[in-house]
């Protein structure tokens, strides 16, 4: 059997930083959240001293604190602050940029959308930065019932459906005189996508790798499976199946940007 790898896959320039970040800190640091969605990073960096909290407040005065590449809002980093916490910033350049306009969209007094997912932290933290005036929405559906206003900036999560997006804006444009669109998707994650549509024309079926709460894994696993290519979400090789691969001859393999290359290769 045939397996091709995508020409684009794996870490990211934001995750490197951050998972070098953590592996750089002294033993008792804390990660406010999983340093990235992948469990088997986030158990190895653990078994090194560097664990995940919840919330500040699970942490002593003074203590390390790692901020995750998604981010978190202004009253995380007054927290820390008045708790003296040393702060490493491991906030992805990317995101830091969608934190930015969405705060300048609302300076500006423009209604502020955010595309993505509403539960997600890098979501959270943008909308946060947005004074939480931000209205979020991550379908066709819920751009169609915004109601029509002069003026509107929109922001999109870094990791979110380039086509889903185009669709999305297109509604937008229809509900104001005047849109700001800031095309906030990261390089990468459009680079991963296109590579992935590209390989799924080509192959039998598709092994998208990644952890199962990670929100561009989930989208590499969405646009495969649009171009009508068999595919299968997994976190490690312990869960392939052979059965998936009868008579097949070619597969197309692809991973996060928060899937390390160890996990790729043991999967490959």
């Amino acid at each position: 059997m045939k397996v091709t790898l995508a020409a684009a896959c794996g870490f990211c320039y934001g995750v490197r930083r951050a998972v070098e970040l953590a592996g750089q800190a002294e033993k008792g640091t804390h990660t406010l959240g999983p340093i990235i969605h992948n469990p088997q990073v986030v158990g190895r960096l653990a078994a090194h001293g560097v664990s995940p909290v919840d919330s500040l407040d699970d942490v002593d005065k003074g203590a390390v604190i790692l901020i995750r590449s998604h981010g978190v809002g202004p009253d995380v980093y007054e927290q820390a602050d008045q708790k003296e916490l040393k702060v490493i910033d491991a906030t992805c350049p990317h995101v830091k940029k969608a934190q930015q306009d969405a705060k300048n969209i609302v300076e500006k007094g423009e209604k502020l959308i955010i595309v993505g997912e509403k539960s997600h932290p890098e979501v959270i933290s943008i909308s946060q930065w947005g004074a939480n005036r931000a209205i979020i929405i991550d379908r066709e559906e819920e751009a169609e019932k915004i109601p029509f206003c002069d003026s509107m900036g929109v922001v999109v999560q870094t990791t979110f459906s380039q086509e889903q997006f185009k669709r999305i804006a297109a509604i937008l444009q229809r509900k104001t005189n005047h849109l700001d669109v800031h095309m906030t998707i990261c390089t990468a994650t459009q680079q991963r996508q296109q590579a992935a549509i590209e390989l799924a024309g080509h192959v039998d079926a598709m092994i998208v790798i990644g952890g199962k709460n990670s929100a561009n894994t989930g989208r590499l696993a969405q646009v495969c499976r649009e171009q009508d290519c068999p595919t299968y979400h997994i976190e490690t090789a312990a869960e392939l199946d052979t059965a998936w691969f009868r008579g097949m001859n070619h597969i197309g393999i692809t991973a996060g940007a928060s899937t390390p290359d160890w996990i790729i290769q043991e999967v490959v």
